[in-house]
């Protein structure tokens, strides 16, 4: 696990990071940004990720394996 801080290239990751970055400014966390040029707090999300703003860690998935009878499994 590393410490990031550029927005992820999977837009999935982009759209969950900012998300939960959202779901924290509702909540009453300051805004990372000066001056916001929104008050919403999705795009102030998106600003903060775009600006390198945030950290977070990424984990790769656990790896999925075969079974004898052929069907996959997480292991």
């Amino acid at each position: 696990m590393t410490v990031q801080t550029k927005a992820p290239e999977s837009q999935f990751a982009y759209v969950v990071l900012a998300a939960r970055r959202a779901r924290q400014l509702m909540a009453g966390a300051p805004p990372l940004i000066e001056n916001p040029r929104t008050q919403k707090a999705t795009r102030i999300a998106c600003e903060e990720l775009e600006h390198s703003l945030l950290e977070y860690e990424f984990t790769e998935p656990a790896a999925i394996g075969e079974d004898k009878d052929g069907s996959k499994r997480r292991k």
